[in-house]
């Protein structure tokens, strides 16, 4: 089988089981076609090729297809493998401008992301629901501190992803405490309210976003 065909089982692999955890309602048609990496209106499309034809009606007929727009294939690997030894983790905002910046790329951030969600080395991220919506930040400085702890390998020293806790005024963004941790737990969110209560005194009341 060449590439091309390896290209095609696995797509329809990949559909497969997105439609099977689609159709038992683990997945909505929205977050179903994110991890795709389609639109929902493609979504439905291929739904009922599937539907009709069976695997058959998943065939991309484009595929062997010479494009000329076509990126070679080369440089697709290239990207990949970028991300895979060098910056796995990553966003892929950072890493995209780290393709620009440092390694003379010149595709547009939206072939960027649809490269690594086809790969699957990055997974969309699924759209909030009603009540995950951006909550308002507080009006008065000291009414609230906002807590939040993100994974990521922070920096070039590091051999490995730790958690960065930030503490901050809600109303002004202004950071109280910031650290380092192996992982983010209760020790950890009481140290940075610890901080911040020596520093800066006493808040109305702390929210965290891990337990919002």
């Amino acid at each position: 089988m060449g590439r091309i065909g390896v290209l095609q089982e696995i797509r329809m692999l990949r559909f497969e089981e997105i439609h099977d955890r689609f159709t038992k309602g683990r997945l909505s048609a929205a977050e179903a076609a994110e991890w795709l990496g389609v639109s929902e209106r493609t979504f439905r499309g291929q739904r009922a090729r599937y539907d009709d034809e069976g695997l058959s009606g998943l065939v991309d007929r484009r595929l062997g297809k010479v494009s000329p727009h076509r990126v070679p294939a080369d440089e697709v690997e290239r990207v990949l493998e970028l991300y895979r030894t060098r910056y796995a983790g990553w966003t892929v905002k950072h890493f995209h401008d780290r393709l620009v910046e440092h390694h003379g790329m010149g595709r547009s951030y939206g072939w960027t992301k649809s490269v690594l969600h086809i790969s699957g080395l990055v997974r969309p991220a699924v759209k909030r629901s009603a009540h995950r919506r951006k909550r308002p930040p507080r009006l008065v400085p000291g009414m609230m501190l906002y807590q939040d702890g993100s994974r990521h390998l922070w920096g070039p020293a590091l051999d490995r992803q730790v958690d960065l806790i930030v503490t901050l005024d809600d109303a002004t963004s202004e950071i109280y405490s910031a650290f380092l941790v192996e992982e983010e737990g209760t020790a950890s969110t009481f140290q940075g309210l610890l901080e911040v209560f020596q520093g800066h005194g006493l808040h109305n009341c702390p929210y965290s976003s891990a337990t919002s």
